[in-house]
């Protein structure tokens, strides 16, 4: 066998590894022929309600990145970062001062309406991808060989939005809120932050749990810290920051299906490493959207939460990520909440 026969063999290998992994976490069915919403059905109503025990001091922490055009997803390619832009601001507010003959329908509305009265108001507005910051993916976001969570087809994904397995659903519902858990890979490994394209393996996952001493419950949302938003904040280079970011390997998969894990969320741009495993781009993302119908959230602050974490050794808190109700849509903007 010659060295091309032994690396087209050992690839037919990792495909038929991870494709026995997706086999054995796919959730296709468990909750029903119509579910959308996947392993979010782990947050029943009792889950919930301990979720909200935790809440027990009223220390808030906000999760989200700014939204601003300085963001790491740059002003180029397929996201960009958010536009803001003003549309009345104080200038306008003198508009009644300016002669009747230069108005328009619509100067003469506003000029009347501020004569009317000393209130006066700003407005404003913002053109964004609904994932160019803070967000969750939902389960039409990823999908492979022309299908979605629970067997829809990808052609239900239009140019007018998803049809099936959009963020709907789980607005509806009010998801997300539930118990999160904090595991720290970062602080666990002694550093501020993990080396540009470092994996982290499933058995590490164990070992931070046992060192944080928290107990991993069904229908947890799970955080993971590699402290790499400490890179985007001090060297400010996005591109670099994204494709050369650590992150999950794909055989953790197995260990959130295992353990009825309800989503993951990571302080990276896509939860896992970036650079492909297995020499397949994003196979954590087609094992837990499309296999297993786990909602992703990437670009999460965790700075300021794992420091009170740290502080008071407990890792586990109430945590509202909503989604916002953005029809068809195959992700979300938020900015999460964790409540100690």
């Amino acid at each position: 066998m010659n060295e091309q026969d032994k690396a087209d063999a050992a690839a037919h290998a990792d495909d038929a590894q991870w494709r026995r992994v997706a086999q054995r976490v796919r959730n296709w069915g468990r909750w029903g022929a119509d579910d959308e919403l996947g392993t979010l059905n782990h947050i029943t109503p009792a889950a919930l309600a301990y979720a909200a025990s935790l809440a027990r001091h009223g220390r808030v922490f906000s999760l989200g990145v700014p939204f601003n055009a300085h963001g790491p997803q740059g002003a180029h390619g397929l996201r960009r970062n958010p536009i803001h832009v003003m549309t009345v601001d104080g200038g306008d507010c003198q508009m009644h001062e300016l002669p009747p003959e230069w108005r328009g329908p619509s100067e003469a509305w506003m000029a009347e309406l501020l004569a009317s009265g000393p209130g006066r108001f700003t407005d404003d507005y913002v053109i964004m991808p609904l994932q160019s910051g803070t967000q969750w993916d939902a389960l039409s976001h990823f999908y492979y060989e022309g299908l979605l969570y629970n067997g829809y087809p990808a052609k239900a994904v239009t140019s007018l939005g998803a049809m099936k397995d959009a963020i709907d659903p789980v607005a509806r519902r009010g998801h997300i809120v539930g118990r999160g858990v904090l595991l720290d890979v970062a602080r666990h490994r002694g550093v501020d932050r993990l080396k540009a394209n470092e994996v982290v393996p499933a058995g590490e996952l164990d070992a931070i749990v046992a060192a944080e001493g928290v107990e991993i419950r069904t229908g947890d949302i799970i955080l993971i810290r590699t402290g790499w938003y400490l890179e985007w904040l001090e060297k400010r280079e996005g591109e670099s920051w994204a494709w050369s970011s650590p992150g999950l390997s794909w055989r953790c998969a197995e260990w959130f299906y295992d353990r009825n894990t309800a989503a993951v969320a990571a302080d990276n741009v896509g939860v896992e490493v970036m650079r492909p495993e297995e020499g397949i781009w994003s196979l954590f993302h087609m094992l837990a959207i499309r296999d297993m119908g786990m909602m992703l959230g990437e670009i999460w602050n965790l700075e300021a939460l794992a420091a009170d974490c740290a502080a008071d050794g407990v890792y586990e808190f109430m945590l509202v990520a909503t989604a916002l109700p953005v029809s068809g849509a195959v992700g979300t903007p938020l900015n999460p909440i964790a409540i100690k």
